[in-house]
């Protein structure tokens, strides 16, 4: 058996994206294939397609929607690189960025003019956002001149529009209601505006937060603590016991080393981001623009509709966010990389196929 599959980046993120229907039905069914497929569990995943890291280690699931309010139905799939497992707890704005030229490349949605607004409906949390492709004789535009962090050369610019994403994994957009909690004696900001994210200063935790993400990994007491405070968080923002789950991030701030609003450093849970996912970008800045938050009391920002540039550890993400119109947005690039069909590793008992 083999499946089709385009492989694209999108954002800072590389995946595979697939047709619903070209994956089996069952929820179990898929998440085998899909791990066959990846390379899972295997540090190098040296058997599948994935890449050996969280960050290129991404599904992406899309059919037609039959949502009026959407154009495609996207299921995010996170595949674990080193455990048999598939993850659908969240969604991933970076590979959103991909869905746009995919839904057009797949024919589910058709060009028009110079730019293609695709409407997406985030299985994972329901939430609805647009993505606007460049487009030109009916078919996604990938080259142009904007450049993102994290990612080599240029690119078309997509423009990335989320509606509603406020509480989409926790609830809330503030689940305890507080913009400050007490996390065992640590100010922190529990808040989900499209990812569930914990805002603490680095300073609260004995560390700068201009550490690289290697110097951050390598220390085990601050690995050890970042991790009770995340259970204790999702306790407090009705996620239950978060041990084994990918949510919440936590995030550590500090003050802007090259002129952005913060700068900030990303547990995801275990490993840290090298850069910083969209969601968890776009949470982060509805920190900053949110009165009385753990970010709005460190750093300050013109307006809650001005662009902030979240800096990382290898550049920057601009996000603008509109508290009162519960809408934020993001520049991003995508590109095909390649298109065909990917043979799984077999089973012992061989691969059947699912029709």
């Amino acid at each position: 058996m083999s499946v089709p599959v385009l492989i694209m980046r999108g954002g800072t993120s590389k995946g595979a994206y697939f047709l619903k229907s070209d994956l089996p039905a069952q929820d179990d069914e898929r998440d085998d294939l899909l791990l066959r497929i990846m390379g899972s569990p295997d540090p190098r995943q040296i058997d599948g397609i994935g890449g050996g890291h969280p960050l290129t280690s991404k599904v992406a699931v899309i059919s037609a929607s039959d949502d009026p309010d959407a154009d495609v139905d996207y299921l995010f799939l996170q595949v674990q690189v080193d455990q048999p497992r598939v993850s659908a707890e969240q969604p991933c704005g970076n590979i959103l960025a991909g869905v746009g030229p995919f839904a057009i490349e797949r024919a589910l949605v058709s060009a028009s003019g110079e730019t293609t607004r695709v409407r997406v409906r985030m299985v994972n949390t329901g939430a609805l956002a647009t993505v606007h492709v460049p487009t030109r004789d009916g078919r996604p535009v990938y080259a142009g001149d904007t450049a993102i962090s994290g990612v080599p050369g240029t690119a078309a610019r997509l423009l990335v529009e989320f509606q509603d994403t406020a509480g989409s994994v926790a609830g809330s957009l503030l689940p305890t209601g507080n913009a400050v909690d007490d996390l065992d004696g640590t100010p922190a900001t529990l808040i989900d505006n499209g990812m569930p994210v914990v805002v603490m200063t680095a300073r609260s935790l004995g560390v700068t937060g201009y550490e690289t993400p290697a110097q951050l990994e390598a220390d085990g007491r601050l690995r050890r603590r970042v991790e009770e405070l995340r259970i204790a968080a999702g306790k407090l923002m009705g996620l239950g016991d978060v041990s084994s789950s990918t949510v919440p991030k936590m995030c550590l701030i500090s003050p802007p080393a090259k002129g952005g609003a913060l700068s900030t450093r990303m547990f995801i849970p275990h490993r840290v981001h090298t850069q910083i996912g969209v969601l968890a970008a776009v949470t982060v800045g509805t920190a900053v623009a949110l009165p009385g938050s753990v970010a709005s009391a460190e750093f300050s920002s013109d307006s809650p509709g001005n662009t902030l540039r979240i800096e990382h550890p290898t550049g920057f993400t601009d996000v603008v966010i509109d508290l009162d119109a519960g809408t934020s947005a993001i520049v991003s690039t995508a590109r095909l990389i390649m298109e065909g069909r990917v043979h799984p590793r077999l089973t012992e008992e061989g691969v059947i196929s699912h029709g």
